[in-house]
């Protein structure tokens, strides 16, 4: 099982991860390059060329979570989204890709900007989970409570595993 990640020197994040662990990592990943693909341009020849994207606040939670609206004025926050959503979506999808380049049983070696990306991707993957799961400050105690059998076990795990992950991968950061 793997140990999380740690700090090897000379910016380089180490883990180790067994087959199953790297299946599950790329499974969850490539659902995350499919919520993240590209969104909605105008119909403007010069907006797509330029990615200016869709103003409206995505109506998928999982989504509206990974893309949160930047004010709360209605009006300021579809002009900051029209012009920042498609490189954002770009970014979101670049870490996913370092994810599934990188991520391999066994020793796993990462330059800094490559944990950085899996940081990211780390995040997003549990932003993703979180919100469909709808998890709350009190996880913890609703995974200690939880009956092994309960269908949402296995994914209430995941999603503590995941943050396990991202822990111990920010503290080789830093």
């Amino acid at each position: 099982m793997s140990s999380g990640f740690s700090s090897k020197g000379d910016g380089v994040v180490v883990a180790r991860f067994e087959a199953a662990e790297v299946a599950i990592l790329r499974s969850l990943v490539s659902q995350l390059l499919g919520l993240v693909e590209p969104g909605e341009t105008g119909d403007d020849p010069l907006e797509r060329a330029l990615g200016i994207g869709n103003s409206q606040v995505p109506s998928d939670p999982v989504l509206a979570r990974l893309f949160p609206s930047a004010y709360e004025d209605a009006q300021d926050a579809a002009e900051f989204r029209r012009y920042t959503e498609a490189t954002l979506r770009e970014g979101k999808r670049a870490d996913a890709r370092t994810m599934l380049d990188t991520a391999r049983p066994g020793r796993t070696e990462l330059t800094t900007e490559q944990a950085q990306a899996w940081m990211r991707a780390l995040n997003d993957v549990r932003l993703a989970l979180g919100t469909k799961l709808e998890v709350t400050e009190e996880i913890h105690e609703e995974i200690a409570t939880m009956a092994e059998d309960d269908p949402r076990y296995p994914a209430y795990v995941t999603y503590d595993w995941l943050t396990y992950l991202q822990d111990t991968l920010v503290r080789a950061l830093w």
